[in-house]
């Protein structure tokens, strides 16, 4: 697969995956797409991470990429001053 490929593949993976996480908290995230994507990538990339570490599986479920992308996106609630079902004030500047 071309370089191209794989960052469409990546890409479409995070924002199912980041689309998800939004899904799995109530309340509106005022993120925008690329911080989805990346929210979802990075819940993948660390779900993959400790899969390998701990059944050196190669790759990891959705479910473990959802639950982790779900953690990342409760920790960026938490930051802004919200909670587990309001997404906190958003002014710009986070």
């Amino acid at each position: 697969m071309s370089l191209i490929g794989v960052i469409i593949v990546l890409t479409l993976q995070g924002l199912i995956i980041g689309a998800f996480a939004r899904l799995a908290l109530p309340g509106k995230d005022p993120l925008t797409i690329p911080q989805t994507i990346a929210v979802g990538l990075a819940g993948s990339f660390i779900a993959g991470l400790l899969t390998y570490a701990l059944f050196d599986e190669p790759a990891p479920s959705f479910l473990a990429a959802l639950v982790f992308s779900v953690l990342i996106l409760y920790f960026i609630r938490k930051r802004r001053g919200g909670g587990l079902t309001s997404p906190g004030e958003y002014d710009g500047r986070n």
